[in-house]
């Protein structure tokens, strides 16, 4: 018996002399939400195809709850929602989902995911006239199918209006409440920052981070920042702070999370002569260049 509704053990492939995973290890708990990133071609849509059995991995192994990638027990537990999903253009939303439901063997109110999802005026249209947007909608009411233990979901909100992606992860917010494990490739940093509950990144087939945000942030040593806006006089202010002027009446520092406080009470001991402090700890798209060794431009 295990515990994990997804293990990924030492996995590794290589493709030629290339290697495409290199020693891959990660796992999610029921409920976990966790944000898969990387650049094109870090390995990630190749490690999503090795948990559905696509592709075959050369070493280590993969478990589904205690099934292996492919089998029967597999492919129930498991929803895949790709980037470039393409459905039948001659079939309608309810036909379509209908045809799922019944190869799967589930009894699901069809109508009701569809209006879940947001395609209540859509459910007799063929499928040829959606929208991008809307082949995405009809996916993940895909994915919602069978209550899953894992929900593979790669680049979800491609084709989603800001409005969409709200909806859209407020119903990956009930997929992990039920207990489904969710990962989730993305490259929209800002949404799954604050959306999932760990980060794991990917680079050159190597799992180079896997963690909380706050660890991550705490284990990269970034610098956080403040700006410190002056009441009258700037040139002072800055004498008397160091950092770097900024937007004429700011003075911006960066310090360590160990010395904020220290940095904070300096702050507040020149009292009337500071009209505001902001503080920005970093972001994930920090720590992702961080640890993906992307320099900055």
């Amino acid at each position: 018996m295990t515990d994990k509704a997804l293990t990924i053990n030492h996995v590794s492939k290589t493709r030629g002399p290339l290697s495409v995973l290199d020693d891959i290890t990660l796992s999610l708990a029921p409920g976990q939400r966790v944000a898969l990133l990387g650049h094109n071609g870090a390995g990630k849509s190749t490690l999503i195809k090795s948990i559905l059995g696509l592709t075959p991995i050369q070493d280590g192994a993969i478990q589904i709850g205690t099934a292996r990638p492919g089998s029967a027990q597999a492919r129930r537990d498991t929803a895949y929602l790709p980037e470039a999903v393409s459905f039948h253009p001659a079939l309608t939303g309810r036909e379509q989902l209908t045809l799922f439901a019944k190869l799967s063997g589930s009894k699901a109110d069809v109508t009701g995911l569809l209006e879940r999802v947001g395609l209540s005026d859509a459910l007799d249209r063929r499928i040829g006239t959606y929208s991008k947007g809307m082949r995405q909608r009809l996916g993940l009411a895909q994915v919602l199918l069978g209550q899953p233990k894992v929900a593979l979901l790669d680049e979800p909100t491609s084709g989603l209006d800001p409005i969409s992606r709200q909806d859209l992860y407020a119903i990956i917010d009930e997929l992990a409440a039920q207990g489904t494990a969710v990962l989730i490739a993305s490259h929209a940093l800002t949404e799954v920052e604050a959306r999932t509950d760990r980060i794991a990144i990917m680079r050159k087939g190597r799992m180079v981070a896997d963690d909380t945000l706050n660890n991550l942030s705490a284990l990269a040593g970034l610098p956080i920042r403040l700006k410190v806006r002056a009441s009258a006089n700037p040139d002072a202010l800055a004498a008397e702070l160091g950092g770097s002027r900024i937007n004429g009446a700011s003075v911006e520092l960066l310090c360590t999370p160990d010395d904020k406080m220290v940095a904070l009470r300096r702050i507040a001991g020149l009292g009337d002569a500071v009209a505001d402090v902001e503080m920005t700890p970093p972001k994930l798209e920090d720590l992702y260049r961080h640890y993906a060794q992307e320099e900055r431009l």
